[in-house]
């Protein structure tokens, strides 16, 4: 079997060629700039022209604060619905940053009459990916899992409430590993959605995961991980802990990477395992939240997984962690996760 896995985050995405012929280590990778980080280089790259956006819905971030910047700038952007997703779940409050709405129905007429850089957004270019692959002889194969962040859509609420509602519905169905896999992803997930219409379109076959279950379940393959465990996935954008049982979730938080230090970590971690951090506490300090099905003690929790890109921040760490490198590499643990979630 061969899959192509990509973890897509905020500062890298992460390709694993995999081949269940081959050894792990022999398989072919890559690590390159996330397609936010890359979209947005473009949109400073227009030096003031007008921006036209369109496509799907992809992770924001940095796009979005270029946007913001070549607004506030005396820059246009135009963009249509679907691809304003990616700025906002509220079209209204796009409006307000001052973008331009286009209706779809009119869309043809308005490209001969703005004159915009285009700008087609999407997380996937499997068709930009092929011909990369190809200079080396390497063709995508049928089977394609991505991780991206997904919120949730929720156009009238905070995203950061919305993604922690979806945590608590899908911890309360049990929390099972295979369970935060989708090849069709529900409604709510419309970033999901998008990534797995992209590759149904490109004629393969998609799966689809939240990048901090993928990375939870890539760092539970190392070969010291014992549960119960906490997973700890320190990333470039964002930090996900959890506390894993029988391979299920039972409870996690989620923060910022940019707010959390080696000593909040550990005061958080040792409280998610008890059962003494609540969601109010890690949201008004700016992260996304917390949710405990059930708490099994501090004591009980047998190795603690560190896996991401920005894990050295837990280099002062009082805790016994442990560096979660399964199959020697760090960088792919989501690619891992997203392989054995679809075989």
């Amino acid at each position: 079997m061969q899959i192509l896995a990509i973890d897509i985050g905020m500062g890298t995405q992460d390709i694993l060629f995999y081949d269940d012929e081959k050894r792990i280590e022999n398989c072919y990778k890559m690590v390159l700039p996330s397609p936010t980080l890359r979209l947005a280089k473009r949109v400073r790259a227009a030096n003031g022209r007008d921006i036209l956006l369109t496509g799907r819905v992809m992770g924001g971030g940095h796009l979005t604060r270029a946007v913001k910047k070549h607004i506030r700038e005396g820059g246009r952007v135009y963009t249509t619905p679907d691809a304003a997703l990616t700025l906002n779940d509220n079209l209204d409050y796009v409006r307000e940053m001052g973008v331009e709405v286009i209706e779809a129905l009119h869309l043809n007429d308005d490209y001969e009459t703005i004159k915009a850089e285009i700008l087609q957004l999407g997380d996937l270019n499997l068709e930009e990916l092929g011909h990369v692959s190809e200079v080396y002889g390497i063709e995508i194969p049928e089977r394609v899992a991505v991780a991206v962040q997904d919120h949730g859509f929720a156009p009238q609420m905070s995203n950061r409430v919305k993604r922690f509602e979806l945590f608590e519905e899908a911890l309360k169905k049990g929390g099972r590993l295979d369970d935060f896999a989708y090849t069709r992803p529900p409604p709510e997930f419309n970033r999901m959605q998008a990534a797995a219409e992209t590759i149904r379109e490109s004629g393969r076959r998609p799966l689809v995961m939240d990048t901090g279950p993928a990375a939870i379940r890539g760092a539970l393959l190392d070969s010291r991980a014992e549960e119960p465990a906490v997973v700890i996935n320190i990333g470039n954008g964002h930090t996900i802990a959890a506390v894993v049982n029988e391979s299920r979730i039972i409870s996690l938080f989620e923060h910022h990477t940019s707010k959390i230090d080696a000593a909040k970590m550990d005061d958080y971690t040792k409280r998610l395992a008890d059962g003494n951090l609540d969601f109010e506490e890690v949201f008004n300090d700016g992260g996304h939240g917390c949710y405990i099905h059930e708490s099994i003690g501090f004591d009980k929790i047998k190795t603690i997984l560190l896996t991401g890109p920005n894990r050295e921040i837990m280099k002062e760490s009082t805790l016994p962690v442990t560096y979660a490198v399964p199959f020697g590499d760090a960088m792919l643990t989501g690619c891992f996760g997203l392989v054995e979630s679809t075989v």
